[in-house]
């Protein structure tokens, strides 16, 4: 029970580059080449049954485990004030739209719920849950029920509450997760057993 409520002073980013040194350049770069990451994550789509996924949610909660909520929700709001702006940053783009209309459509509630749930990982990174399989596996699947909780209930009022929105929403989508999850739990307190021998 200490790892759920103990507050250690590091997250991966400020191991990677210390806080206190050129803060506005390390914020600039990691909130940067997070939007790069999340941008490329939206546009590889990997088989899979019974859907396709990309590695976009996977990346939104990394990101917010490694950068902490003040950086992580600096980055992806940067991301999603570049698909505002018409940049053709997400899944679909230009295909499906640019700008605030394809954020006003069916994965518009996805999208605000990635911002919530790398902003909630980075306050569990905080007091240390990335450094614990269990407590990872659990923080993952905490983020991505966020997501689901704000694409759905914007999908849902979007078509209609009749339909079946779980099944358009969330039920294709659960495999990828699981593996997903299981890449992130497998691949972050690893790191971090090896930042501590060092």
């Amino acid at each position: 029970m200490q790892a759920l409520f103990h507050t250690p002073s590091q997250t991966l980013s400020s191991v990677l580059w210390a806080e206190k040194s050129n803060q506005w350049l390390r914020f600039l770069t990691f909130a940067i080449a997070g939007s790069i990451a999340l941008t490329v994550s939206a546009k590889i789509s990997i088989p899979a049954i019974p859907v396709p996924f990309t590695l976009q949610t996977l990346v939104v909660l990394l990101l917010g485990f490694a950068y902490g909520p003040a950086m992580a929700g600096a980055t992806v709001g940067l991301y999603l004030l570049q698909g505002a702006f018409g940049l053709p940053v997400f899944q679909g783009t230009p295909e499906k739209g640019l700008g605030l209309a394809y954020m006003m459509g069916p994965t518009g509630g996805y999208l605000a719920g990635f911002f919530v749930a790398a902003v909630v990982c980075g306050k569990l990174a905080q007091k240390g849950w990335d450094k614990r399989f269990s407590t990872m596996a659990l923080g993952m699947i905490l983020g991505n029920a966020i997501i689901y909780a704000f694409g759905l209930a914007w999908l849902g009022s979007l078509i209609g509450w009749d339909q079946p929105v779980l099944q358009y929403g969330m039920i294709p989508f659960l495999v990828g997760d699981l593996i997903k999850i299981a890449i992130a739990v497998a691949l972050v307190p690893m790191i971090w057993k090896r930042v501590n021998r060092k």
